[in-house]
């Protein structure tokens, strides 16, 4: 009788642990990745450009490339630099942006990539989607996933609390993603993969009702390893689906009107939470006390954006996905019935 399988990409080596950086060195040339060290460093503002004077104690041969902002062109510049001589990996050190841009970079040029993250903000730890911003709006781009990651627990907590906020507010947006792949399969017949719904589920299910600091060892090892099974449950779909809905939509949506609203975590959290309010979600409640108790914005004056702005948004939103049915496609909304919706939907989670 045959057996029935599939095979799933995965990293090789994942660390999340305080000091995890410690054992890099080790990893590339135990794991053959490079022997002798010969790596490209690709590093972001702030903790990474320290951080990298630190690896290249222990790797004298690497050579570092400053990375700054997420753009197309920022990634077309490093892959420059990575063409004009021989490498063996792309380490990539920094925050979300950072390792979007290194990783894609990775990608066009064929060479490994490790994911050494300094904040928790985004899902993109393992993922195989870089997320770039081209022509002023931002566009998801399928990308090989790291061979290796680290979390180094030390790092994550020196950097900004809200850089946690964003990436628990973006694992906590999976449930509405699932529901609106769910309707999508409802409705239009869409094919959902089981397994990708299953991890992006338990990213979600592992945060929602924990109570301890955002900042203890406990809960920030909960949230890299939500954030890697966000990623896993992307790699197993093939595209950001499991994990990108209506939230997703009104995210990117705010991002291209009004970029300066907060963290890709902290707006797509703000579209869970109405895209989830739009279907009468059950589990809404449950999101809502997750996101109050980290902090996580909820609604769009904690965004800086006024009912008018967000109903912009609301309304700009199926278009940064056109071949995407979310709860937003499905209502077909006018901008009447969008700026109803958005005023109830903040006089009900008002405090």
């Amino acid at each position: 009788m045959p057996l029935l399988a599939r095979t799933i990409s995965s990293p090789v080596t994942i660390e999340i642990s305080a000091g995890a950086v410690a054992g890099l060195a080790p990893l590339l040339a135990e794991g053959r990745i490079s022997t002798r060290g010969d790596v490209a460093i690709a590093v972001g503002p702030g903790q990474g450009e320290s951080l990298a004077e630190t690896i290249r104690e222990a790797l004298p041969k690497a050579e570092v490339f400053p990375v700054e902002g997420g753009s197309m062109d920022t990634a077309q510049t490093l892959i420059s630099g990575l063409r004009s001589t021989f490498f063996d990996a792309v380490v990539g050190i920094g925050g979300g942006k950072t390792l979007d841009v290194a990783k894609y970079a990775a990608s066009m040029v064929g060479l490994p990539f490790v994911a050494v993250a300094t904040n928790l903000s985004n899902d993109g730890l393992a993922s195989p989607v870089a997320s770039l911003e081209s022509h002023g709006r931002k566009g998801s781009f399928g990308v090989h996933i790291p061979i290796a990651v680290f979390v180094d627990l030390n790092l994550v907590r020196q950097s900004p609390v809200r850089h946690t906020r964003s990436g628990t507010g973006d694992v906590i947006s999976n449930l509405n993603a699932i529901a609106d792949w769910e309707l999508a399969r409802r409705e239009r017949g869409e094919s959902v993969d089981g397994l990708a719904v299953t991890f992006a589920r338990t990213a979600a299910q592992a945060l929602i009702d924990r109570q301890d600091s955002p900042d203890s060892d406990g809960y920030l090892t909960a949230l890299a390893e939500a954030l890697f099974l966000s990623g896993m449950a992307m790699t197993v779909a093939g595209s950001s689906r499991p994990c990108s809905g209506g939230c997703h939509e009104i995210g990117h949506a705010i991002d291209a009107l009004y970029p300066e609203a907060g963290l890709h975590g902290e707006v797509v959290a703000v579209g869970a939470m109405f895209a989830s309010y739009l279907r009468d979600d059950p589990l809404l409640p449950a999101v809502d006390r997750c996101l109050r108790r980290y902090g996580v914005p909820r609604l769009p004056g904690d965004l800086g954006l006024t009912p008018e702005e967000f109903k912009d948004a609301v309304v700009e939103a199926p278009s940064t996905r056109p071949d995407r049915y979310t709860i937003l496609e499905h209502l077909d909304m006018d901008d009447d019935e969008v700026r109803k919706r958005v005023d109830a939907f903040i006089e009900a989670f008002s405090d």
